[in-house]
């Protein structure tokens, strides 16, 4: 094979309960994901120029706010692809296109899609043959989201978030995501929850999941789900970024199921009764100050999956 491209999805978090920083200065997360058909896709590419004297793992992106992603070592699909590498025991070389459609910062986990994408695409491309188990382990040490973006569904997270469970899940959940201009920077959000929790006096809980969570997963009840969504981080969120609470106002007003920011934000979630709601409640956001765009999805949807390839 030539090329291998792999199309790899966004998540949504249902729920984030954030517990007391850790000494390795990480936090003990619960952490429901859920993946939605909102897609990047990353090829990896045999180099047709034949240079042995550049760099084994070059990098390009197209899409939205492309300037926003590194295209050096600092990429994730780079330093995926590394690993795997690594992991095999010997230097092989690509060329990695990523298409964006996931947003940048957005706190839907673009970066770590991108990185599980590159580890499919590798293994793929490279022949090596590793089984999803062992893409599971480099993945999580690439990044704490990265392994769902490998087996997408709904699951959740703890530890780092890295330790996954599938979860049961009944019927297909529709989605509208307002993406705001700019990004958030995870680790400053992690820290402004901490010094919120700080200036507050209130110690940080043990996570634990909402069973009210798990139950309308389980059931399909979209308008519990909705009720029950759930994001420590979004008080942080807020205080960074003040205007996300007027989007999150606007869809609750226009009729959403539910409303949070998705992870460390900016972009704000909402859940509709059906595709058709989704689509409505579109239409009605599209125009809230801050947004840059509004998009439906569905989920639960696949992880990283090979979606075509190249003969050499």
């Amino acid at each position: 094979m030539s090329a291998i491209t792999v199309r790899v999805p966004a998540k949504v978090n249902l729920q984030l309960a954030v517990g007391p920083l850790r000494e390795d200065g990480y936090h003990d997360l619960v952490n429901v994901f859920h993946a939605v058909s909102l897609f990047d896709e990353v090829t990896a590419a045999e180099p047709a120029d034949g240079d042995v004297t550049a760099a084994p793992l070059r990098v390009r992106v197209e899409g939205d706010h492309t300037g926003e992603v590194p295209v050096s070592d600092d990429n994730l699909a780079v330093r995926a692809a590394m690993a795997l590498a690594g992991r095999a025991g010997r230097t092989y070389r690509a060329d990695l296109l990523i298409r964006k459609s996931i947003p940048v910062a957005g706190g839907m986990a673009g970066g770590s899609a991108d990185a599980a994408a590159a580890l499919v695409a590798c293994n793929e491309l490279w022949g090596l043959g590793l089984p999803v188990e062992d893409l599971m382990e480099i993945a999580a040490d690439i990044g704490s989201d990265v392994p769902f973006a490998l087996l997408g569904g709904t699951a959740v997270g703890t530890g780092r978030g890295e330790r996954l469970a599938p979860l049961e899940t009944a019927g297909v959940f529709h989605w509208v995501f307002a993406l705001a201009d700019g990004g958030l920077s995870t680790p400053r959000v992690y820290g402004e929850c901490d010094r919120l929790r700080e200036e507050a006096g209130v110690a940080a809980p043990r996570p634990a999941v909402s069973e009210t969570l798990l139950d309308a997963l389980r059931r399909g009840d979209a308008k519990a789900l909705g009720q029950a969504l759930a994001n420590d981080l979004q008080p942080a969120a807020l205080a960074l970024r003040p205007s996300l609470a007027d989007t999150l106002a606007a869809g609750r007003e226009r009729g959403a199921l539910g409303a949070l920011v998705s992870g460390s934000g900016p972009t704000c979630a909402f859940l509709a009764e059906s595709a058709e709601h989704a689509h409505e409640l579109a239409g009605l956001i599209t125009d809230v100050d801050g947004c840059r765009a509004v998009v439906t999805a569905h989920g639960p949807v696949p992880g990283a999956t090979v979606a075509g390839a190249g003969a050499g």
